[in-house]
């Protein structure tokens, strides 16, 4: 990878605040990883409150959530970001609004997911996430232009993660019987014959990780992360 310039700033916005920060520790991980010690970009985070993402998603109001993202894309950009991310899974389809007309670009994390499942042969992958995520079409679509089918969890244990996720990770702690519960919901993908499943919750990796989920896990901020700094690498190149 070429070297990547000290004023390079990668934009998050976040929806909720135990996600976006995971996500910042995410990219800053990823350039220690592959850059020289003390090399990172510049990241800035900004957001706005949760709670009204929440009751636009709830109502299927697509456009106020684009809105709510490109009001936080935009400042991002006007402090010096040069891509955007949104680690929020269940946001994801605003997105495609937030990016129209946007001064600087943005990462689609779908995409970006289902381009990594599909390239490690992956056939069919369970989703971990709230019922938006597991129940609509955020990673149904993408997984299936790849081939691969993605499978819902039952209504009970869509139902669980929905509130395990509301009520205790985007708040950055968890009952061990919620973390046990979640790793339950792997286990019946692994029977179910998925070879893989997808962290579609940014906040999932606080209970599900490669050292204890009984699937190869695709964790969709870090997957996210790593498309940045790829980004950044390429833009070095070409500069």
């Amino acid at each position: 990878m070429a070297a990547i310039p000290p004023n390079t700033h990668i934009g998050i916005a976040s929806v909720s605040a135990e996600g976006g920060a995971l996500c910042y520790r995410q990219i800053l991980r990823e350039a220690a990883r592959r850059l020289e010690p003390h090399e990172h970009p510049t990241v800035s985070v900004h957001n706005l409150p949760l709670a009204r993402y929440v009751d636009a998603v709830r109502r299927d109001d697509w456009r106020a959530v684009g809105a709510m993202l490109r009001e936080s894309g935009e400042k991002l950009a006007s402090i010096g970001a040069e891509v955007i991310l949104a680690p929020d899974n269940a946001t994801q389809h605003g997105v495609h609004l937030a990016e129209v007309g946007s001064p600087v670009p943005w990462l689609n994390m779908t995409e970006l997911v289902a381009g990594a499942v599909a390239a490690e042969g992956r056939k069919k992958v369970g989703v971990v996430g709230t019922r938006t995520v597991t129940g609509g079409a955020v990673y149904q679509t993408h997984l299936g232009l790849q081939g691969v089918k993605a499978v819902a969890p039952s209504p009970e244990d869509a139902e669980a993660m929905d509130t395990i996720i509301f009520t205790e990770l985007v708040y950055g702690h968890f009952a061990p019987e919620s973390r046990d519960r979640m790793l339950g919901v792997v286990e019946g993908y692994k029977s179910n014959g998925c070879d893989g499943v997808i962290l579609g919750c940014s906040e999932a990796p606080l209970v599900i990780t490669d050292a204890n989920s009984p699937l190869p896990v695709y964790d969709a901020t870090e997957i996210l992360a790593r498309a940045a700094i790829d980004w950044l690498g390429g833009q070095a190149a070409t500069a």
